[in-house]
């Protein structure tokens, strides 16, 4: 009996622990106040048939590239196929450059224009209508490349349509253009917890639905290429497409019926004219009040100096959750093609990093055949799993010791699925003088405004790779580019042409194939020249472009929206403080201006017909999001706030109490089972 009651007593005692290192975990998990962490989750659907839970049923794009522009028109279809009113919010992707100008709201034969605002009194105008049952919209910014749409009082029937209309500058990179349209939001990061984050950054908290759960939105798209020089390899790598040419200069591109669930990756749409050129010179636009410009000029050719200085490389690796399996792996042979074709007078270091970091040495080492090779054993046992604290990572990797004499770039590789972008442009700009920095975007719908915007705060370049064939090809290209710069201390004059408000400021150093490009204002009569001077390789460089042999056309109506995007991008977008009052008032005032959704700006529409009386007892819905192709359900599952678990204290928790068992049972060595 007395055995029995011990057993018992051991029992209990194992139960209790195990149930106390779970309740640790689940403390973890909602923090020690009992607040929820900031991160996505898994839908799960509610099997009331009263409620529609996927009110977002089609998304049609269309597009219109003439020459170097691209005009962009997005239409939401939102149905309420349930029995009761609803409130509808959605998360959707844009591209980093987007101007986005305009919206409307049609339900049924009414069509509202949305109205532009400070964000803060269109959020109150929005809820306004929301409590008073009238069927509303608001359109916000949450990050330069992530939107929010809100729709209140979607009534059982209604189909409401939102239409949203940006425009885009396409920049070629060695001959190729592309336009890519993002389709999803991957899910991020936060590391912090759901009442301390700021209500900018809230929207992370949104369902997703599991790897592999069909796409519930149709998405179709269809683009129209224009071009004063014959169209050449169109091309897309991300969706099967159909090509219908109306001429050499024109062609129609549409999406095959076999895509229309293709909502969950990237559409990379690439074409080439014809010989190969730039399609670069001046534009003018005469507006009423302001007038603008925007000059594209191809770059001069490469030539490689002789002597170059010696260089040292520290690859960042991305192995949390999100990238396990096929990013991860695309990742591997990205990072041992570019670490095996090192030059021998190169330094090199590696650092992995997901929740914490590790490196493989406390110094760079020499790109010697036998440090290549342990790198790349270190490679290969990389797994993904856990948070993304991309911040102390890149901190740690910045802050290794350097020699002056070598000039040092840091290479990131990751999927880039964090939401404290800010913070690390911030820190990239805080060793300018010391480091560029070059990103690698891994896989189908990667962050592209933190892929691209840590490349620009660290005067670097960007390169997306998603698919493992095209990993080879990017280390290629990133090799070809740093090899040597094209033009350096580059300077833009006005002779006899009043420019003014010109974007960028100052001209980077410009090291690959691409255009030098510059916005701005003019004044009085367009007439003068514009000349561009610098440096190549063989000595000085200069180009003058005549002004007066452009005549201003209305057909470049959108420049005012493309100069006032370029110059939100700079004060807003890429490590400026959200608390610098002048910054926020300019792009404020630029927003209001030019009709633009900023940080600081939003669209609001407001159907006045008083629609559903019960608008308070109304559900809302957040539309769940499809994981991007290739993400496992480890990028949501390993995204807690919760610190990773040691594997010491896993142990411990499934063995401690055999130990104490066994333990007691040896001060008695007397006993056997049956007593």
């Amino acid at each position: 009996m007395k055995r029995q009651i011990k057993q018992l007593g051991y029992a209990f005692f194992t139960l209790f622990y195990i149930l106390g290192f779970l309740t640790a975990a689940a403390m973890g998990a909602t923090g020690e106040t009992g607040d929820q962490t900031l991160a996505p989750y898994f839908f799960i659907e509610n099997k009331n048939a009263a409620t529609d839970n996927f009110p977002l049923k089609k998304t049609d794009v269309s597009a219109t590239i003439n020459g170097v522009i691209a005009e962009v028109t997005i239409s939401q279809q939102y149905t309420n196929t349930g029995e009761r009113p609803l409130h509808g919010r959605y998360i959707f992707p844009a591209s980093t450059r987007a101007a986005v100008h305009g919206m409307t709201m049609t339900i049924g034969q009414r069509i509202i224009t949305a109205k532009i605002k400070e964000r803060r009194a269109a959020q109150q105008s929005f809820a306004a209508a929301k409590k008073e049952g009238k069927s509303a919209s608001l359109l916000a910014q949450q990050r330069p490349n992530v939107f929010r749409m809100d729709v209140a009082n979607i009534m059982p029937g209604d189909t409401i349509t939102m239409t949203l209309h940006y425009t885009e500058l396409l920049v070629p990179r060695a001959g190729t253009y592309a336009f890519v349209f993002p389709t999803v939001v991957g899910p991020r990061y936060a590391g912090q917890s759901e009442a301390a984050a700021r209500p900018i950054d809230r929207w992370v908290k949104n369902p997703f639905l599991p790897a592999g759960t069909p796409n519930t939105a149709d998405f179709r798209i269809g683009v129209q290429i224009t071009s004063g020089i014959p169209v050449a390899d169109i091309a897309c790598p991300s969706h099967r497409i159909e090509t219908i040419w109306d001429s050499k200069k024109s062609a129609r591109v549409r999406l095959a019926e076999s895509e229309k669930n293709g909502g969950n990756r990237d559409f990379i749409l690439t074409y080439r004219l014809s010989g190969q050129k730039i399609q670069s010179g001046l534009m003018l636009y005469k507006g009423p009040t302001d007038h603008f410009f925007l000059m594209m000029v191809e770059p001069p050719r490469r030539v490689l100096p002789d002597d170059l200085p010696r260089r040292e490389y520290i690859f960042v690796l991305d192995v949390s959750g999100s990238m396990h399996g096929f990013p991860l792996n695309t990742s591997k042979i990205l990072l041992k093609r570019l670490i095996s074709h090192l030059n021998p007078d190169d330094r090199f270091n590696l650092l992995f990093f997901a929740g914490g970091s590790r490196l493989l040495a406390p110094a760079s080492l020499a790109a010697t055949s036998e440090n290549i090779d342990k790198a790349v054993a270190l490679i290969d046992q990389a797994s993904g799993g856990g948070g993304t604290e991309l911040h102390n990572a890149l901190q740690r990797a910045l802050s290794l010791p350097r020699s002056e004499a070598v000039a040092r770039s840091v290479l990131i590789i990751t999927d880039g699925y964090i939401s404290a972008e800010a913070d690390v442009f911030r820190l990239i700009q805080s060793h300018l003088n010391q480091t560029s920095v070059f990103t690698f975007g891994i896989g189908s719908s990667v962050n592209r405004y933190l892929i691209e915007g840590m490349a620009r705060a660290g005067q670097g370049a960007s390169f997306i790779v998603t698919d493992p064939a095209r990993a080879p090809q990017a280390a290629d290209r990133f090799r070809q580019y740093v090899a040597a710069p094209v033009l350096t201390h580059i300077r833009i004059g006005f002779d006899g042409f009043a420019a003014f408000g010109v974007e960028p400021a100052n001209v980077p150093d410009l090291f690959a194939s691409r255009p030098i490009i510059v916005f701005g204002k003019w004044r009085g009569r367009p007439e003068g020249k514009i000349r561009i001077t610098g440096i190549t390789g063989s000595g000085p460089f200069q180009q003058t472009v005549s002004v007066a042999q452009t005549l201003p056309d209305a057909a470049n109506s959108a420049l005012p929206y493309l100069w006032a995007r370029k110059r939100i991008a700079r004060l807003s977008d890429f490590g400026s403080s959200p608390e610098d009052a002048e910054r926020q008032a300019e792009v404020t005032s630029l927003g209001l201006t030019y009709n633009l959704l900023t940080r600081y700006t939003a669209f609001v529409a407001i159907d006045e017909t008083i629609r559903n009386p019960l608008a308070d007892a109304t559900d809302t819905v957040k539309q769940p999001l499809p994981l991007p192709l290739h993400v496992s359900n480890l990028a949501v599952g390993g995204m807690s706030a919760v610190p990773e678990p040691d594997l010491f204290w896993l142990l411990m928790a499934a063995g401690l109490p055999l130990l104490i068992w066994r333990t007691m049972r040896q001060k008695n060595p007397g006993r056997t089972d049956r007593q």
